[in-house]
């Protein structure tokens, strides 16, 4: 087994790190975030990955250049969120796990990108870090398709499984005998991180293109000058012949830009997530109400 540093921040970064434990590799350092304090309180909360290492015993630090000091064969990165610097890289050989099928999807938000781009299939990379935006070759990669239903949520807990299968199976024989990289080949797309505007419902849009927004979670609209959170939708057949404005409402249904959706579940500023339907009985809206509108 390996001696191994690990350097990770959030949830999804938690099950690979368990399964590299699991298998007997030998963590010798965990790097993440420093502690941040929520909300008004002078508490501060810790990374998941903190949680997650100091439940193991594993010794933590918020300062990469430990890693230095370290003597690891190897660092495995998951979503760790920070620069690494060239000369760390040089001196600590660094693998990371990647939730796409590089080159498509460089960058910070992969799995929001794909599902937003309406592609059929996402995966895993296991990369070499280098210097560039995730542009080392790639050690092993595992295919995962994406339901035209699956939540950002779902998509990357099936992610994470893959994943933490993945650096388990190639580091089973040692870091020595990792599989030969290969460099990358195919068009170079980039995930820019998810923006308050991406998770926006333009309802002039197609049906089909709101509804992966609103699989991504935090989807809103307007209505009556107060941000309606949109949960869950489904496309409804577009069987009526008249004309509709984009954002209008019959019922639970929205006109959008080519086609409707029937909303299911929905959150009102300052409430509960709650049915659509319990939504509708409390608003009453007017015909020809719309949402969307200030």
């Amino acid at each position: 087994m390996a001696r191994l540093a690990y350097l990770g921040t959030p949830d999804m970064a938690v099950p690979p790190l368990r399964a590299l434990v699991e298998a007997g590799h030998d963590i010798a350092l965990c790097v993440t975030r420093p502690d941040r304090r929520r909300g008004r309180g002078k508490e501060e909360t810790p990374s998941p990955v903190k949680v997650a290492a100091t439940e193991l015993g594993l010794p933590v630090t918020h300062d990469m250049n430990d890693l230095t000091a370290a003597a690891v064969e190897l660092a495995v990165v998951v979503a760790y969120g920070r620069i690494i610097p060239a000369r760390l890289l040089e001196q600590t050989p660094m693998v990371n796990l990647h939730f796409s099928l590089l080159p498509r999807w460089r960058g910070a938000a992969p799995v929001e990108r794909a599902i937003l781009a309406g592609d059929h299939e996402t995966g895993v990379c296991l990369m070499k870090v280098e210097e560039g935006l995730d542009t080392g070759p790639v050690y092993a990669v595992r295919t995962v398709p994406i339901d035209d239903d699956i939540t950002l949520a779902a998509l990357r807990e099936e992610l994470v499984t893959v994943a933490s299968a993945l650096v388990v199976d190639a580091l089973a024989l040692g870091v020595a005998l990792l599989p030969h990289p290969v460099p990358q080949e195919g068009e170079v797309t980039l995930a820019e991180k998810i923006s308050k505007e991406d998770l926006h419902l333009d309802w002039t849009r197609p049906a089909d293109e709101l509804k992966r927004v609103v699989r991504l979670g935090r989807a809103w609209t307007t209505f009556r000058g107060k941000r309606l959170t949109v949960l869950d939708v489904a496309l409804e057949p577009d069987d009526d012949a008249g004309e509709h404005v984009p954002g209008s409402l019959q019922g639970s249904v929205v006109a959008t830009g080519g086609g409707r959706l029937l909303l299911k579940q929905v959150q009102p500023e300052s409430r509960s997530p709650m049915s659509a339907e319990e939504w509708m009985r409390g608003v009453r809206p007017a015909v020809g109400e719309r949402l969307g509108t200030e």
